[in-house]
């Protein structure tokens, strides 16, 4: 039988406690599941690949079969393909999440009809967060400890001070 393999992309900017609740869930649907920090031309990003990638990494440590990736100026299909992954797992709010990510999919069954589009509905206690979300309410001084990792908390706190 062969390894299933799984890829979750998105921009991640920053990983939200959201995220890591997929990446968790995710991981104990594949054999490998890889997460990949992607680029987004409609997004002006606050923080830099190797930023979001170590953010992730410290927060999985204990997931064996999850690796962070580099995957920037490409699209999912093509790593996806690149990594033998016959699955990219996309996350689900709300119902606007899904007219959304409905259409990354189909877009996706296009570019690769051999790649399945795996959904993960959030978690209850996330359905409401956003990285958008975050940044605005720490920009404002809101209380983000509960949404994110401290890491994350700190260091957004830290990039808004300096704006």
């Amino acid at each position: 039988m062969s390894e299933k393999i799984g890829l979750y992309a998105g921009s991640f900017d920053p990983i939200t406690n959201g995220h890591l609740n997929i990446v968790r869930r995710a991981s104990k649907l594949f054999d490998k599941l890889y997460v990949a920090p992607m680029t987004n031309t409609s997004k002006n990003y606050m923080f830099t690949y190797q930023e979001k990638k170590n953010f992730i990494e410290a927060e999985i440590t204990d997931l064996t079969n999850v690796e962070v990736i580099d995957s920037q100026g490409k699209l999912s299909t093509q790593l996806a393909q690149q990594l033998n992954a016959g699955f990219l797992v996309r996350s689900m709010r709300n119902p606007d999440d899904f007219g959304y990510e409905s259409g990354v999919a189909s877009i996706n069954k296009v570019l690769d009809k051999n790649i399945e589009t795996v959904f993960l509905l959030a978690n209850d206690k996330y359905a409401t967060i956003s990285s958008s979300m975050m940044k605005e309410v720490a920009k404002f001084g809101g209380d983000i400890s509960e949404f994110v990792p401290p890491a994350v908390a700190q260091a957004l706190i830290k990039k808004l001070r300096k704006e």
